[in-house]
């Protein structure tokens, strides 16, 4: 009897020891699973927050792109002056100053009615009302030139009255900004103007007289 109870408990041993193995390996491999399975989780959670950030960085880009989009110029009276010198190259001085603090923009040239005429003065380097690919930035307080040779006496014709401004837009058609219009009586100018041309806007006094054939 001693020695069969001796056999019984050591059978009861042995798969109590078996039992504890089997306990320890679930528990290993639990504990394994779990790390996995955090590591995965903040994985992905690393790889949204890298998602939302480059994409607000591209939607930054895209509201920067659109703030540097420099708008178009306007007339006004205040922002247009003219002036007329005499002798062998008469010509009439138009002149635009941006006042605002940023860039503009002005298409080909200014499309300028005198005394009420139905059509603008004809262009030298285009046809009034279509832009032909001529644009030019004016810098934030800086100014354009457009010039109107007045040298014989068909093109210095007779006094103007007054004149409309339009600016011409970006579009290839005779789509303009304006008018605004200047009188000349109450600004005390005196311009005679016949049948002749205007350039296109540059950015120099000097550069617009070249293109006019007044300068040297």
């Amino acid at each position: 009897m001693t020695a069969r109870r001796s056999r019984h408990r050591s059978a009861a041993y042995a798969a109590l020891a078996l039992g504890l193995a089997g306990s320890l390996a679930l528990t290993g491999c639990n504990s394994h699973s779990s790390k996995t399975s955090k590591k995965s989780s903040s994985s992905s959670s690393t790889s949204k927050k890298r998602r939302i950030i480059g994409g607000g960085a591209a939607a930054a880009g895209a509201g920067t792109a659109a703030s540097r989009r420099v708008p178009d110029c306007f007339p006004s009276t205040y922002k247009v002056t003219f002036s007329q010198q005499s002798g062998p190259d008469s010509h009439v001085t138009v002149k635009f100053k941006n006042t605002t603090s940023r860039d503009c923009t002005l298409y080909n040239a200014p499309l300028l009615r005198f005394n009420n005429a139905k059509s603008p003065l004809p262009l030298l380097q285009g046809t009034p009302g279509h832009f032909d690919g001529t644009r030019l930035t004016v810098p934030a307080h800086g100014y354009a030139y457009a010039v109107i040779p007045t040298n014989s006496a068909a093109t210095k014709g007779t006094e103007r009255k007054s004149v409309a401004i339009d600016f011409m837009g970006v579009s290839a058609s005779s789509v303009t900004h304006g008018p605004a219009t200047v009188d000349f009586a109450e600004k005390r100018l005196h311009l005679s103007v016949g049948k002749t041309k205007v350039t296109n806007w540059t950015s120099s006094i000097h550069g617009a007289q070249l293109a006019a054939g007044v300068g040297k």
